[in-house]
Formats: structure tokens, sequence, C-alpha cells
């Protein structure tokens, strides 16, 4: 046996990850296939180092899959990892601003006097600012919600959506209600994203929870 590498259990352990996830990684491109000895890979120090930058984004950065083969394979130039990476810290800044957005806001929520919410003076407001309510100009609410709905068809009325939200609904940019429950995390319980997605069906929200759920099922084994 080559002492100077492992095999797939000890390269995938000393990142926390399970097997899995590195056969996973190389089917998807994120990293080639290691060396074989015997049928089994064998990781060495370099298949090892970029098991760690996979690591880094796809866990760590968050990155898609991808966008994350242009940056760990490396096979197709400084140019075009770089501007991957550019590409994913736009999406990460505009996802720190959403949270940001959402703690200003429950910050607030958190400081108001009245003990139930609705009979709050400033709630109208806040609605018509940060809801889709705010489209229409109607200061009655009933009268708004009667102007929302018109146009809609029965059965459009009956579930709360219109055309337009059902479409949203099937990407997954839409906050509407379904009749279904929504899938959850297996790792933090929020729920998962609902677009369409190849390969197998998705149980977690990210890399790191299920990264998190593999470290727990591994340390009550």
């Amino acid at each position: 046996m080559d002492e100077h590498r492992v095999d797939i259990g000890e390269a995938a352990a000393l990142f926390g990850l399970s097997p899995a996830t590195l056969r996973w990684w190389e089917r998807t491109g994120v990293l080639p296939p290691p060396p074989r000895t015997g049928g089994r890979r064998r990781y060495g120090e370099r298949e090892l180092r970029r098991v760690g930058l996979a690591y880094l984004c796809c866990v760590l950065g968050r990155m898609p899959l991808g966008s994350a083969v242009s940056v760990v394979a490396g096979n197709d130039g400084p140019d075009t990892w770089r501007r991957a990476v550019t590409d994913q810290i736009s999406r990460l800044d505009r996802e720190l601003a959403e949270l940001r957005t959402a703690r200003t806001y429950m910050t607030h929520l958190l400081r108001c006097e009245d003990d139930d919410m609705t009979d709050c003076p400033y709630l109208e407001w806040e609605v018509r600012a940060h809801t889709p309510r705010g489209r229409l100009p109607h200061e009655d609410v009933v009268a708004a919600a009667r102007a929302a709905g018109t146009g809609m068809s029965p059965a459009s009325r009956e579930t709360g959506r219109t055309g337009h939200r059902e479409s949203c609904d099937e990407t997954g940019d839409g906050a509407g209600e379904s009749d279904a429950t929504p899938p959850v995390c297996r790792a933090c319980g929020w729920a998962l994203p609902t677009g369409p997605r190849a390969g197998r069906p998705r149980v977690y929200c990210s890399a790191a929870c299920r990264q998190r759920a593999f470290r727990t099922r591994r340390a009550g084994a």
C-alpha cells in the first residue's frame, strides 16, 4: 500500500465529509477522479488539497456546484474561475442585503409596544411598504383584497393563486400558499427550494446542513 496516499473514507473524514459527498462531487465534475489502486480511489497530497478547495467553495463559500467546477477542477483557466468567484460574491452580497433587511424589520417588530401586533398603528404602512398589498391604492384593506381578486377564476380565488403566482411557485421564486406541506430541510427545518433540479431530490437546504447532519449521524453511531 502506498503510504503517501489514503482511501476515500480517510479523505472524507479529514474534512468532516461523507464518502458519498466526494463521490457526488466527482460525478458532477467538481472533483476530478483520483488515481486508483486495485479499483479503489487513492488520495495523495494534491488530491486532498483539491478536496479542501471544494469544501471551501461548496460548503463555506456556498457556491453552486456548476460554479464550483471551474474553480476546483481548474480546467478552464484563471479568467473563468475568477469570474465564477466574482459572480458568487455578487450573489452573497444580495443575500446579505436581504438578511439585513429582514433583521432590521424583526428588530423593529420586537420593539412594538402593542400586545397584539395587528393593533400597531404603523402596521398598515409597513404592509404597504413591504408586501404586494402596496401595489393597490385602496385605503381599505378589504377593498384592496377584493380588487386583488378581480379577474381571478373561482378555483384561483379558492386557492389564493393567480396565474402569475402559480408560475412563480413552479419555479420556486414565489411565496404563494400551497395546499401541500412544503418539504423542509432535515437538518435545520427551513423550507427547501422547490424549483426544478437535476439529480437526486433535495433533502437539505445547503451543503453545510448536509454535512452537519452527517456529522450528527456519525457521532451517534
